[in-house]
């Protein structure tokens, strides 16, 4: 819990932490120091009435960081699913079926470092890196520069980068191929399902996730939302095995890696209650950058 109150504090505004103040009642002069109290921030986070500052219905505008409200999201979603028996899952473009997993789920946000793991995660996608770079080609001693575009929603051509990357950077564009699957799958089911990967780019994300070529024919005809689940926990553990040092943050992802389904159906609820709405345009849509 410590890792993830010191997470917490490191992202949130003064703005945040006067919201936080004023809404559970603290005195506004409360030092900035408190908030790296485990137990009074996990508080906090969770307390009902931070969700309606954030959330509820206000005649003023309310401003706050996105971490801030992600993380106040990620809290509310613990309380939502002690009171239900299931959630709707996707059993084709914009159909529900009901499934009896929430004990799965709630174990998944029984843990504040996965809680952080993914307001950071969803912080993370509110500006997206987008742009070109070059590289160098060529054969029989002649070599030409070319320019490659990339996205961070487009893992296709961020698996591209694979190819060109130093090996100091993969571990990081590893990272964030699994970010940008859980983030697809979790936030965006439906256009993911609905943009099916094309045989050629499977192919090119199979590869770039270096699975045996035995199991590449069954995965290449496999759902868009079981792909990107498979391609997100695989690039996760390749982040964690190509680090050069492994550290207590990589270890949280090494943990979602095992836990990836649960990770995605946390944030399909989150997507569908409080984050995707014409109110909330938090996220870019996939497809415009």
């Amino acid at each position: 819990m410590e890792l993830a109150a010191s997470g917490y504090a490191d992202h949130l505004t003064e703005t945040d932490l006067r919201l936080l103040c004023t809404a559970a009642g603290l005195p506004a002069s409360t030092d900035r120091t408190a908030f790296t109290d485990p137990a009074l921030l996990e508080g906090l986070l969770a307390d009902p009435r931070v969700f309606d500052a954030v959330f509820g219905d206000h005649d003023e505008v309310v401003l706050v960081s996105p971490f801030l409200a992600f993380v106040v999201a990620v809290h509310r979603a613990t309380l939502d699913l002690a009171g239900l028996d299931y959630l709707p899952e996707r059993s084709g473009l914009r159909q529900r079926i009901p499934v009896f997993d929430t004990p799965e789920l709630r174990d998944f946000l029984g843990s504040a470092e996965r809680r952080l793991f993914l307001a950071e995660l969803l912080a993370s996608f509110t500006r997206v890196a987008s742009g070109r770079y070059r590289v160098q080609s060529g054969w029989g001693g002649t070599s030409r520069s070319r320019t490659r575009r990339f996205s961070e929603l487009d893992p296709v051509r961020l698996a591209g980068m694979l190819d060109d990357a130093p090996e100091e950077s993969r571990p990081g564009i590893y990272r964030r191929l699994g970010d940008v699957s859980l983030f697809l799958a979790g936030v965006f089911p439906d256009y993911s399902a609905m943009h099916a990967l094309g045989p050629v780019d499977v192919s090119r994300l199979l590869r770039s996730a270096r699975v045996p070529y035995d199991a590449r024919d069954s995965l290449a005809t496999a759902p868009a939302l079981d792909l990107l689940e498979y391609l997100g926990a695989r690039w996760y553990r390749a982040a964690l095995s190509a680090a050069p040092v492994r550290t207590a943050r990589l270890d949280v992802v090494g943990d979602v890696a095992g836990r990836f389904r649960q990770a995605r159906r946390v944030l399909n609820h989150l997507a569908d209650r409080y984050l995707i709405s014409r109110s909330a345009p938090w996220f870019p849509q996939p497809g415009t950058s």
